[in-house]
């Protein structure tokens, strides 16, 4: 895959797909030379922000797709995940390191995200994330 400073690419709500998202990230941390550990950080941020698309936005339906962007600018990248869903209250996200909620299987996708990039915005209803990366960390 060759990148240029912009791109997309649209997959639909299938598990299987996460594969050319992986491609599209390690391409994209390649062309910048970002260090491996910066990699793993862009990596869990970006995937779990497409594994929700998938399963909260899009609700697992095939028949709908995921719009992956990716920009550069002069001090930071920045991937933009965007599903056909209504979106959800991203200001109203049960802390997933309370007690009661450490046992739980899902709900730290989001915290993750906040945790791992330098800035997440939510637009659209929560329907769009925008995650952004500081070309510095690498």
């Amino acid at each position: 895959m060759v990148l240029a400073e912009n791109q997309k690419i649209r997959i639909e709500s299938r598990a299987e797909n996460m594969i050319l998202v992986e491609r599209m990230i390690e391409d994209v941390c390649d062309l910048f030379n970002i260090s491996e550990d910066y990699y793993g950080n862009i990596l869990v941020a970006i995937t779990e922000a497409v594994n929700n698309a998938i399963y909260h936005g899009n609700m697992a339906n095939p028949n709908k797709n995921i719009d992956i962007f990716f920009k550069s600018f002069p001090n930071h990248i920045s991937f933009i995940v965007k599903d056909e869903g209504a979106g959800f209250n991203f200001n109203n996200l049960p802390d997933p390191t309370n007690p009661e909620n450490i046992e739980k299987p899902n709900g730290r996708g989001v915290f993750l995200m906040r945790k791992l990039a330098d800035k997440v915005s939510f637009e659209d209803n929560g329907s769009k994330v925008v995650l952004e990366f500081k070309m510095a960390a690498n």
